[in-house]
């Protein structure tokens, strides 16, 4: 569930200072042509962002490499389609997760392309067909732009629509245009309304594009004065509970697999982090709440959060500079405060509008701003959930989430005589003001701080992984000498209160030598300290950044380790791929952990490779964790998936010529996907597809033809794959299981295959390095 947004990986922010990015760079560059070489376009493509991002003097050198153009051509991520307006205020940017699919959007697409016609104006193509006399279209990308004079010839438009390459924000009169503007047409909103730079774009619009009125605020005829598609948007709230989000942003529990968390360190998601430190970053993740696994349950009525009208360029200027406005909104049902989340309804004009309500199919996600932080959750009908609003760094942002329960409230208002009647009135100001000062909810801000990315804190949930860990380790470790491991004490809090009481440590020193762990998992992982506790180990961990340091510092001082036990090893070396070599020069690892599958379902690249390095470096009777994986698919039926991966003929695009163009960027394969959630009908059982043995490669094979079995009628769409991660022949992890910090990928065929019961048909699996496709055959 984490912000589909493409995240840089563990080391992005490797090093510190110019010769640590300068290094990150490298190695980013080095990556970007093993994956092109091994047709991993899309990774390749997101290593070249990432190089441009840390080392933007480069971007020419990057854009004549032959290999960028063949990476942006063949690109899996699916780029923005651009929006030929009248006027277009949009970039390019990496889509999140399948915001891409917009074009498929039929209705969305019906009413603005409905209203350009009324209106004599309107995006783009839509604007020409109408009968605009003049069109301009801007796009920032080359290769968006390239694609688009495309779209534009194909569609006999090119002598009609002038595009141009460059930010709106760049245009100037009469250098680009000849005259102001009549109509601007935009849709740069995002989940969270402002995250695309509408409020920016606009007042530049409203100053040096557009036609303005004859006289200060006269309302004229049309074309008297400019106007903006979609006219004004009004944003809307819900307070909901909601586990999935819940397991992503809060650390619930206290105890993980005998490692106890202690109460001074904090986890918090970004999302938070942003919110409380005013940094010009998201403070919101998004998610598609009508499929979210296990749904979400409304604490209160929908409430209005806040309106913009975007044809007031004095509105527009006022947006980022107003005090945050504070909201108490009742609760109507008893519940876990997991979140706020948030949509709007676009008005485009006085009778037509567009929302993005999770109630609505678009193709829009809606703004989740997720609840941390609390010493109680919990909230029942009587109770106010209370926040503050604003636009500050123009970024829609809700803060100070809190939860008035009543008592409080009674307390509040038997307190404020001054305000009692204006509060019986419902004065919510005085009524937040007086909860401000009140503070009864929030937990205690002191202690040290831990700032994970989702699928990180989704990892410290996930309950199964960690206990499966200490299992397997402890057998090992068992096999290779009993005499050195510690005997399970449970619960593990009496093993600590015990060791302190007696001034023994969980792990006692001893002279001989220990058994070597070394994990190298991707971001922060807890496995270093679990194996800690199973005796006399010397546990090496691969996190990098220095509060995950600290924090897993912090975690071994509370659970009574003797100091310096726990290493971090990127601390000694200057290469992070020297991270797979001896502990000492004498000694040999017992267990070495990799990371095998990605947290978006696919395989981690270069895992094999990695694996073949562990094995060489193991002790005799030592095992690499997982030992092997195993893959699963099954065939589905799922017009999701099919109209998400691909534009569907020309019905979509209102009898434009557009399919042929965008499909070039069409993704074979879809990740971040959630099959408990995702809509499909299984027609097969699962079946296994391949195993990846990383402790006996002979057992691999390059190739294998699998043949399943319909169950049920229907066509075949796409087949979506899971995984086990088998530790050993008894503990095993499912990447698809309820818990799992993991999401799924699926392959989406280009053509779908009609089944009847009974039928047979055989799946083509291929196997090279880190790369696995899937060919299915009738």
């Amino acid at each position: 569930m984490p912000n589909s947004r493409p995240r840089p990986r563990r080391g992005a922010g490797g090093g510190s200072g110019a010769a640590g990015r300068d290094r990150l760079v490298a190695r980013s560059l080095q990556s970007a042509e093993h994956c092109l070489g091994a047709q991993d376009f899309g990774t390749a493509y997101a290593h070249y962002l990432l190089v441009l991002s840390l080392a933007p003097e480069l971007k020419d050198d990057v854009k004549v490499r032959p290999s960028f153009p063949e990476c942006l051509k063949r690109d899996q991520y699916r780029l923005r389609v651009p929006q030929d307006q009248v006027l277009n205020t949009k970039g390019t940017y990496l889509p999140k997760r399948d915001k891409g699919w917009g074009i498929r959007d039929k209705a969305r697409r019906e009413r603005t392309g409905r209203r350009g016609r009324e209106a004599g104006r309107g995006e783009g193509m839509f604007a020409k067909n109408a009968g605009a006399h003049s069109v301009y279209a801007c796009e920032v990308s080359r290769t968006m732009y390239k694609l688009a004079c495309d779209i534009v010839a194909a569609n006999k438009m090119d002598t009609g629509i002038q595009l141009l390459h460059m930010k709106s924000l760049d245009i100037e009169i009469p250098k680009h245009i000849p005259e102001r503007l009549s109509l601007v047409v935009t849709e740069t909103v995002d989940a969270g309304v402002f995250g695309e730079g509408i409020v920016e774009s606009l007042i530049h619009a409203w100053e040096h594009l557009l036609l303005q009125p004859k006289t200060k605020g006269e309302k004229g005829n049309c074309g008297e004065y400019g106007k903006v598609i979609p006219a004004s948007a009004v944003i809307f709230g819900m307070a909901v509970e909601c586990a999935e989000i819940r397991r992503h942003h809060r650390v619930g529990t206290k105890d993980i697999a005998g490692v106890h968390l202690p109460a001074d360190v904090k986890f918090q998601s970004p999302a938070y982090s942003a919110v409380d430190s005013g940094e010009a970053a998201e403070p919101y993740t998004t998610e598609k709440m009508s499929r979210v696994p296990g749904g979400y349950l409304p604490l209160t009525e929908c409430f209005e959060i806040m309106k913009v009208d975007f044809n007031s360029l004095q509105e527009l200027k006022g947006l980022a500079a107003k005090e945050p406005h504070p909201l108490s909104i009742p609760a109507v049902k008893e519940g876990l405060l997991d979140a706020v989340m948030v949509w709007f309804v676009l008005q485009l004009d006085d009778e037509h509008s567009l929302s993005t309500s999770p109630a609505e199919e678009t193709c829009w996600e809606q703004a989740v701003y997720p609840v941390q932080a609390l010493a109680d959750y919990w909230i029942k009908p009587g109770d106010r959930v209370t926040m503050e609003a604003s636009c500050q760094d123009c970024y829609l942002r809700i803060q100070s989430i809190n939860i008035l329960h009543l008592e409080h409230a009674m307390e509040v208002i038997h307190n404020c005589t001054e305000s009692r009647d204006s509060l019986s009135r419902g004065n919510e100001a005085e009524l937040c003001s007086a909860l401000a000062n009140l503070q009864t909810s929030r937990a205690d801000a002191l202690g040290q701080t831990c700032v994970l990315e989702p699928t990180e804190i989704a990892l410290l949930n996930n309950l199964p992984y960690h206990e499966g860990f200490k299992m397997a380790m402890r057998k090992v470790l068992s096999s290779l000498a009993p005499e050195k491991l510690c005997q399970p004490v449970d619960p593990p809090c009496q093993d600590t209160e015990m060791n302190s009481a007696s001034g023994q440590s969980a792990a006692a020193p001893s002279t001989s030598d220990p058994f070597y762990v070394l994990d190298v998992s991707e971001g922060f992982s807890l496995l270093p300290v679990i194996a800690g506790t199973l005796g006399e180990v010397k546990p090496y961990s691969s996190v990098e950044k220095d509060q995950h340091c600290v924090t897993l510092d912090l975690i071994s001082e509370a659970n009574h380790f003797p100091k310096e036990t726990l290493e971090f090893w990127l601390r000694h070396i200057e290469d992070e791929a020297a991270v797979l070599q001896r502990p000492k020069s004498d000694k040999l690892w017992s267990i070495i952990i990799l990371d095998v599958i990605e947290p978006s379902g696919l395989i981690q690249q270069e895992i094999m490779e990695k694996a073949a390095i562990s094995r060489c470096l193991l002790q005799s009777g030592g095992k690499i964790f997982p030992q092997y994986v195993l893959m699963f698919g099954m065939l589905v039926e799922s017009q999701t998936l099919v109209e998400e991966s691909a534009v569907q003929g020309t019905e979509h695009t209102l009898g434009l010529n557009i399919a042929p163009f965008i499909n070039q960027f069409q993704v074979p394969i879809r990740v971040f996907l959630d099959l408990s959630s995702l809509p499909c009908i299984p027609l097969s059982q699962p079946v296994e597809l391949l195993r990846l043995d990383l402790m006996t490669p002979y057992l691999n094979t390059s190739s294998r033809e699998v043949k399943v079995r319909i169950c049920r009628s229907g066509r075949v769409t796409a087949v979506p794959f899971w995984f086990h991660l088998c530790l050993d022949d008894e503990v095993r992890l499912d990447t698809s299981g309820e818990a799992s910090h993991w999401k799924q990928a699926a392959v989406v065929l280009n053509n779908p295959i009609r089944v009847q019961v009974g039928e047979e048909l055989v799946l083509s699996v291929e196997h090279h390095k880190s790369n696995v496709s899937i060919t299915v055959k009738q």
